[in-house]
């Protein structure tokens, strides 16, 4: 029964903990961005068109080495 208790006990402690952390980062604006979610989709295609010319760039300059 005091196995019981102390887990008990113990995610509660750890519940507070991240509500502390949680309730920090929402006061210190971690959450604020309201632009970059609406617009993300459009520019998904550019963004991996990017990353697979990097990619191809690096590649042949291995192989080139």
């Amino acid at each position: 029964m005091i196995a019981l208790y102390l887990t008990i006990f113990i995610s509660l402690i750890l519940a507070l903990i991240f509500l502390v952390l949680f309730l920090s980062s929402v006061k210190n604006g971690q959450f604020e961005d309201s632009y970059t979610p609406s617009v993300r989709m459009l520019f998904e295609d550019e963004f991996n068109l990017e990353k697979k010319e990097d990619t191809i760039s690096t590649e042949t300059k291995q192989t080139n080495d």
